[in-house]
């Protein structure tokens, strides 16, 4: 080896560290709840599911339109989902928040079990035991949340626990989108 490769190779590791750091330090002070969706200012995708406490019931995503509205990916496996349920609770009875459940990778009878023992927030859940729901509206794990106007079309979205720190920004926008369509 001539000198110049042993000096490049000396330097290597500090150049590595310094790319490193320039890429690590470009995360400081971002929201790791916040990830931008292709979904937003989209319409939600065409789906066709059954609810989660009636099997025979089908719905679309028609069936969400009308007035602004939450949709919650969550399952009984997930830990921040169980974290986050009694907020949920809370939100739509005291705040009369619409929400619309999509039951993620899980199975029916503790998902139901679950409603039935913590409360029911949903004005529906989409059971969707694959996934594919989940795909379409572009998941990347439990809990996601998305704002959705009374269009349908996708306003914001929230990886990670919806509670007391998360709900004010999402609130904002919620309630001026109800004042838009009334």
């Amino acid at each position: 080896m001539n000198a110049t490769t042993k000096r490049l190779l000396l330097l290597l590791p500090t150049l590595i560290a310094f790319a490193l750091g320039i890429f690590l330090y470009q995360g400081i002070g971002q929201d790791p709840n916040k990830m931008e969706s292709s979904l937003i200012g989209q319409p939600l995708p065409n789906f066709n599911g059954q609810t989660l406490l009636s099997p025979s019931r089908t719905v679309t995503q028609v069936d969400m339109l009308g007035q602004a509205a939450l949709i919650n990916v969550w399952a009984t496996w997930c830990p921040t989902c169980r974290a986050e349920h009694e907020f949920l609770v809370g939100i739509a009875k005291q705040d009369n928040v619409r929400i619309f459940g999509v039951n993620y990778h899980d199975q029916r009878t503790a998902a139901q079990q679950w409603l039935q023992e913590l409360g029911n927030p949903y004005v529906f859940s989409v059971f969707d035991p694959k996934g594919v729901l989940g795909i379409d509206l572009g998941v990347v794990g439990a809990p996601e949340t998305y704002l959705i106007d009374a269009k349908g079309v996708v306003i914001d979205k929230l990886i990670g626990e919806l509670n007391e720190r998360t709900w004010p920004p999402l609130r904002t926008k919620y309630l001026s989108l109800l004042e838009e369509t009334n």
